[in-house]
């Protein structure tokens, strides 16, 4: 998809959600978005498309790091729900508690009882969560290992994006059957009514980020409240230059 075509039509979308984190603070809404995948497949892109416009201060990404030591002895959920929004809070969870049944699982970093009992308490912690009011979505992005070659090609080639290539991404190449028999484990087991999965095609990482958040928006209620009045007279003078005593800014960057 071309640059031109997706940010034409993803303007609009952020518009909208711009109305969307209105709605929410008008009336306290909890909300919650995870977004899982295959590595490379584009959560990065796809939860920049939803918080570009946002007040950061309202809509947070949680991406948490390896668990220390201390919450590996907790219980496996514990660590998230610090996280979890108050009202008028949106937080897009950058991976999320289902590390567990995906590259835990996979990488052997959890054992069999370990992710059978994830899988078992999973749905009803979301239930909890849903039960208490939140709004939780759950996306999972799908990609065909040809693009994820690609994509880590780029990583290793690309200085600018070197940082996002890990060892667990290259073992994950030779895993990408066990990946995809980890999810549908999952998918199986926590796909409720209540906290349903959405899977979205992201072989077109562009298109795939405008699938997603026009079915993000589409799923939530009646978003519309008018942003405020917000009078704005006229300067009455003409507008004042800088004036500087003490310091003074740093040349320009040369555009030559």
């Amino acid at each position: 998809m071309k640059k031109s075509d997706y940010e034409n039509a993803v303007e609009p979308m952020q518009e909208e959600l711009v109305g969307m984190a209105r709605w929410a603070r008008a009336t306290g809404a909890r909300i919650v978005v995870l977004f899982e995948g295959r590595d490379t497949a584009g959560k990065g892109g796809a939860i920049q498309a939803v918080r570009e416009q946002l007040n950061p201060r309202q809509c947070r990404v949680v991406a948490l790091a390896k668990p220390t030591e201390a919450e590996q002895s907790q219980w496996y959920f514990q660590r998230y729900v610090p996280h979890l929004p108050s009202a008028g809070e949106i937080v897009l969870f950058d991976r999320s508690w289902y590390n567990r049944a995906g590259v835990e699982k996979v990488m052997g970093y959890a054992d069999d009882a370990q992710v059978a009992l994830f899988l078992e308490q999973a749905p009803a912690f979301e239930k909890l969560l849903v039960d208490d009011g939140i709004l939780l979505f759950k996306y999972w992005l799908a990609t065909d290992q040809a693009q994820q070659e690609e994509r880590l090609r780029e990583r290793l080639d690309d200085p600018l994006k070197r940082w996002k290539l890990s060892p667990v991404d290259l073992a994950a190449r030779d895993r990408y059957d066990a990946y995809t028999e980890a999810r549908e484990a999952m998918l199986a087991a926590t796909h409720t009514a209540y906290a349903p999965w959405t899977l979205v095609d992201f072989n077109d990482q562009k298109r795939g980020r405008l699938t997603l958040v026009r079915d993000l928006l589409d799923r939530l209620p009646d978003m519309h409240v008018a942003p405020p009045e917000i009078d704005f007279p006229e300067l009455g003078r003409e507008p004042k230059a800088e004036r500087y005593g003490v310091l003074r800014p740093i040349a320009d960057y040369p555009l030559d």
